[in-house]
């Protein structure tokens, strides 16, 4: 029989393009969870291959609702599952902490318990990945380039909330033998990327000013960062070589990685890059203090030694690329009649 994949946060970016991914290099089934009201925009192309049943189908349920995800492992019974649901937007957790904690917190040990509860009910044994995020490093000292034994330094409530889904992760691997492996992955973009982040924010008002939409000014928050880019696409591939080698009992349970891109950039850098794949040359930058946060992770430089040691990977896609998908991404949105809010 054919292996079953379940995606968690199947409509989000990583999502979507998770099940892109799998469907074009592997034959399993692929199973998407999504809530019953959620945005569809970054799965419509899937429509028909989902309405026929061509290898992928959706399973309603919710992080924060145990007994749809009971139904969800008793039914299906999924061999691999890309935990990647959460509520993923630093900025926005500082105004919804709560629903922040619950959500990544609790949603994932709620996945966790089931599982948990299934294998030792019937011996169930699926591999597990957890997504954490770069984020758990919080405000990094400036030089230092982290490594998985970084200490963890939370700079929001969403950094907290995956400091928790991260130990979530190692605990019930080492505890009880779940096949867990966990991932920080940086700073990622490209196409579907949500417009909440400081890249993609930018590319959007570009696409809107060259469409007559916005005044040719860019509304842009704290510019002090440095980061490290990578492509989502990159760490998919990431994500699934390490589900191969966690299925041959290759990663210790519970095992942690950094998935980060190998190139970094000043935030005003990546500014000058969009602005350069722009026809409009008039473009100003405005600070709107809105877009600031209480405090911010205004570094991160990573090791990626240990991933390269478990499996043979390493970014292919150039930011300067990613960054032009990106662009191109919120151009073909606007073509096609869907205005995004300014936010």
């Amino acid at each position: 029989m054919k292996k079953i994949a379940l995606i968690t946060g199947f409509t989000g970016q990583v999502g979507s393009q998770m099940a892109d991914f799998l469907l074009e290099n592997t034959d399993y089934e692929v199973i998407g969870m999504m809530r019953w009201q959620e945005p569809m925009d970054n799965i419509y192309h899937l429509s028909d291959r989902i309405n026929k049943k061509d290898r992928i189908s959706i399973f309603y349920a919710d992080l924060n609702d145990y007994s749809s995800l009971q139904k969800l492992f008793e039914s299906k019974r999924p061999d691999v599952i890309f935990h990647l649901a959460a509520q993923s937007y630093p900025k926005t957790s500082f105004e919804i902490p709560i629903e922040t904690l619950q959500t990544n917190i609790i949603g994932t040990a709620n996945i966790l318990e089931n599982i948990r509860l299934l294998k030792a009910k019937d011996g169930y044994e699926p591999v597990v990945h957890i997504c954490s995020s770069s984020e758990v490093y919080g405000k990094a000292k400036v030089g230092i380039k982290l490594n998985e034994e970084t200490a963890f330094h939370g700079a929001s409530p969403y950094s907290i909330s995956k400091i928790g889904t991260d130990y979530l992760g190692r605990f019930y691997g080492e505890a009880y033998n779940i096949r867990t492996f966990v991932t920080r992955m940086g700073t990622h973009s490209g196409p579907r990327r949500s417009d909440v982040f400081f890249e993609s924010t930018v590319a959007k008002q570009i696409a809107l000013i060259e469409a007559g939409y916005q005044e040719p000014i860019i509304k842009v928050g704290n510019l002090s960062s440095i980061r490290t880019f990578q492509d989502c696409r990159d760490a998919i591939r990431a994500y699934y070589l390490l589900s191969l080698e966690s299925q041959k009992g290759n990663i210790p349970c519970g095992e942690a990685f950094n998935i980060a891109g190998e190139e970094a950039f000043k935030l005003p850098e990546v500014i000058e890059i969009l602005l350069s794949f722009s026809t409009r040359k008039d473009i100003k930058i405005e600070l709107d203090e809105q877009r600031l946060r209480p405090i911010d992770a205004d570094y991160q430089m990573f090791d990626n030694t240990k991933i390269k040691s478990f499996i043979d990977w390493k970014p292919q896609i150039p930011a300067r690329k990613m960054f032009l998908d990106l662009l191109n991404h919120w151009r073909d949105e606007i073509k096609k009649g869907r205005i995004p809010l300014n936010r």
